[in-house]
């Protein structure tokens, strides 16, 4: 087996935006923890935050600027309704913007629910190498985000390409 082979585990931070959702209701940033430890990467930190987007902003700057986070996986917010705000939180953010993963995640949640997948806003960049995926709250949403496109994005051996890859680069690996 290569180097290129070898899996590469990577420090994965989850955030969870809800005004309504506690440690004990946060069915979505639970099945993220679960997932990104099943597929062997290690589980960084986990928070619950207000939809604010200062609040957002605050959890995502300290995981940024932390070089031993490698990813972040958000949850919440990505919607139309009442106080929904991620997207304007993160975008600004971004030193790159991975416009695909969005069309993407919206493609293959259309195969799911149908034309309510126009409802997300689901988004993700890079901001001081560090990859950030936003989806939706649900737990369908991120189930489908993890299996469908993230997973295989965080995974070293996925070919052709992958954002390990990447975040090797852009960190001088």
């Amino acid at each position: 087996m290569s180097a290129s082979d070898a899996f590469s585990a990577l420090s994965i931070a989850v955030l969870t935006v809800s005004d309504t959702r506690d440690e004990a209701s946060d069915s979505s940033g639970h099945y993220l923890c679960t997932a990104l430890q099943e597929a062997g990467h290690r589980q960084a930190d986990k928070q619950i935050v207000k939809d604010d987007i200062y609040q957002i902003r605050a959890a995502l700057s300290a995981w940024i600027a932390d070089e031993n986070i490698d990813a972040v996986l958000v949850t919440g917010g990505t919607g139309f309704s009442g106080r929904d705000s991620t997207p304007e939180a993160v975008s600004v953010l971004f030193d790159k913007h991975i416009e695909g993963f969005g069309e993407v995640f919206r493609a293959v949640s259309y195969e799911e629910i149908g034309s309510s997948t126009i409802q997300s806003r689901a988004l993700a960049g890079f901001a001081n190498n560090t990859v950030i995926f936003c989806m939706p709250g649900s737990t369908g949403a991120c189930r489908t985000a993890w299996t469908r496109l993230i997973s295989e994005q965080l995974d070293s051996r996925h070919r052709p390409c992958n954002f390990v890859g990447v975040l090797n680069t852009r960190r001088g690996h």
